[in-house]
């Protein structure tokens, strides 16, 4: 039977990859129903009519015409704009691919969960920020939830979820970034193109400063805890430059289950594809006569703090972890702006938290959209008041 599908971010990474898999799948194996962007019209109606999407949409509406020209004639449908994008996750599919970055992606994810059919979660932010409320959707509307992040999706394939009580402890492994082994004062002079440059994988900008911070495990870690109803006392994180083991489940037994593959984000994204069954994913092989070794040391916290106020985050709940992450989202882009240092994301996130702690409400998980909206928007205007500051 053909399966239909929707993919929520389409023109990123994530998205790129997934239609790889489509493109190289049987005739009749998929349909898309619908895919979204942010801003990209060119290259989303390039997708469209490629792939015979049924309905696009794009969350910038100065680009409605644009859009408008390119998909002239093909009898795909259109729409821009927020609103779109909710539009578009909620025509019903099969299988959706939520892939929108940041807290942009939460209320399309939502009205995802609300078909109640199968969601590949390769965005952080929906559990960061509303951890609980997310959850309850996914819970009340019968959704089956498969995370595509390669971490969680480790996780996922070797945890034995029917005996909760034989897990000893989550190992979620980082491949430390760009930097591991820079000292505090080299990281002083990091810039944006360092940063950018991952020694393993390749993925959007957002991401990869993410994943050169440590902030990138810090959110993984987050989602772990919500996505397997696990404390943050359950999970630790190793680094593991190779990224050939992409995460372990430790066992009372004494014995420890592992997913290994070559990093290659096609195949967590195959596994949510096709799950429950395995599907052919376009990747290298392993050869385990070639690797030269696989190392792991502990993360350094000292030198990469965004690690250190993720797990602070998770354990103070309430409105910690939203703040933490809208604090990360407005340092990172001015990151990239050449507005501040490197030093300065995890600094100002910080910062960030401890105004936030301020007010009564900081212990106060937000319970509904509408919230967590709320307390990001107020988060994110700290944030841009701590940068203003810094960059004075």
């Amino acid at each position: 039977m053909t399966k239909t599908i929707t993919i929520l971010g389409s023109t990123g990474s994530i998205g790129d990859s997934t239609l790889d898999i489509l493109a190289r799948a049987q005739a009749g194996t998929y349909k898309v129903v619908a895919l979204t962007a942010n801003n990209n019209a060119e290259k989303l109606a390039a997708q469209a009519v490629k792939f015979k999407a049924d309905f696009v949409a794009l969350a910038n509406p100065e680009k409605a015409g644009d859009l408008k020209r390119l998909l002239s004639g093909t009898g795909i449908e259109m729409g821009v704009g927020p609103q779109a994008l909710i539009e578009a996750a909620s025509r019903p599919a099969d299988f959706t691919m939520a892939a929108i970055i940041g807290a942009a992606g939460l209320e399309p994810t939502l009205a995802a969960v609300q078909q109640g059919n199968h969601i590949g979660l390769a965005n952080k932010e929906c559990l960061v920020c509303a951890g609980e409320t997310f959850m309850a959707n996914v819970k009340a509307h019968g959704a089956t939830l498969l995370p595509v992040d390669s971490e969680h999706n480790a996780i996922f394939q070797v945890l034995e979820s029917d005996q909760p009580a034989g897990v000893r402890r989550l190992i979620l492994t980082a491949s430390g970034g760009p930097f591991r082994e820079h000292s505090h004062e080299q990281l002083k002079s990091v810039t944006r193109e360092n940063a950018l440059n991952h020694p393993v994988w390749s993925m959007g900008a957002k991401i990869t400063i993410d994943s050169a911070t440590l902030m990138n495990k810090g959110l993984e870690l987050i989602e772990a805890s919500y996505l397997f109803d696990r404390p943050s006392s359950d999970i630790d994180v190793i680094v593991h430059p190779q990224s050939i083991i992409h995460s372990m489940v430790e066992y009372i037994d004494g014995s420890v289950l592992a997913q290994l593959g070559s990093p290659d984000m096609r195949t967590p994204i195959a596994y949510a594809m096709g799950w429950p069954k395995r599907i052919n994913a376009p990747v290298q092989r392993l050869d385990f006569a070639k690797l030269s070794g696989l190392t792991f040391f502990e993360p350094d916290t000292g030198k990469f703090p965004a690690l250190r106020l993720a797990r602070q985050a998770l354990e103070t709940g309430g409105q910690a972890p939203t703040v933490l992450n809208a604090a990360n989202e407005i340092a990172v882009a001015a990151f990239l702006d050449g507005q501040i240092a490197f030093l300065d994301i995890a600094r100002s996130v910080e910062q960030t938290l401890e105004k936030a702690a301020a007010d009564k409400a900081f212990l106060q998980a937000p319970k509904t959209v509408e919230m967590v909206v709320a307390v990001d928007q107020a988060a994110r205007e700290i944030s841009r008041e701590i940068l203003y500051m810094t960059a004075l």
